[in-house]
């Protein structure tokens, strides 16, 4: 089971089914400051919404195919990060991320992302991460420039965010690159 204490406040952990109503509260609680951002947030309109995600979350990281984990911060839930799809042959993958609006300001989301790094980089060996973000979230952009991710361009209507396109830029980190 993938969890791990990132420091004393700050806790990574696979989310279970029967952790769906507080992830359904948390997204909930969040929702004008979340939809922003993430399309699939109007879709999630109860805890049950979560029955057929998580245990494709838990399948995903049993097959070694990424994962998505919450983020616990002094043992209550504030976010979630994930690693997407693992491209194997490439050793290369992409990490996105959502913290509560009450829980930004105190490093979760970039102690949470550098721990998650070293685990990419030492223990799966993996050759590049990626993170996209909408041109205009500047908070999210700050982790992967904080990090010393290289932007590498800009995707012009990248992402349909219901009614409109948005910009979305591109960071990228190479193994080689990593000093934790």
């Amino acid at each position: 089971m993938f969890s791990f204490k990132v420091d004393n406040e700050i806790s990574i952990e696979l989310l279970q089914i029967q952790q769906k109503e507080e992830l359904f509260t948390l997204i909930d609680a969040n929702r004008e400051h979340l939809r922003k951002w993430l399309l699939w947030v109007d879709k999630r309109k109860s805890p049950d919404d979560f029955d057929s995600i998580i245990p494709m979350w838990l399948k995903n990281y049993a097959d070694n195919n990424g994962f998505d984990a919450g983020i616990r911060y002094n043992d209550r839930l504030v976010g979630m990060v994930g690693l997407h799809f693992i491209d194997w042959k490439n050793r290369a993958t992409s990490i996105g991320y959502f913290l509560s609006e009450d829980a930004q300001g105190h490093g979760i989301i970039t102690k949470s992302i550098t721990a998650i790094l070293d685990y990419l980089f030492t223990t799966l060996k993996l050759h590049r991460v990626e993170i996209q973000c909408a041109v205009n979230n500047h908070k999210s952009i700050a982790v992967p420039e904080r990090l010393g991710f290289v932007k590498e361009g800009i995707k012009r209507d990248g992402q349909l965010l219901y009614d409109r396109y948005v910009d979305l830029v591109t960071y990228s980190l190479m193994a080689s690159e990593w000093e934790c």
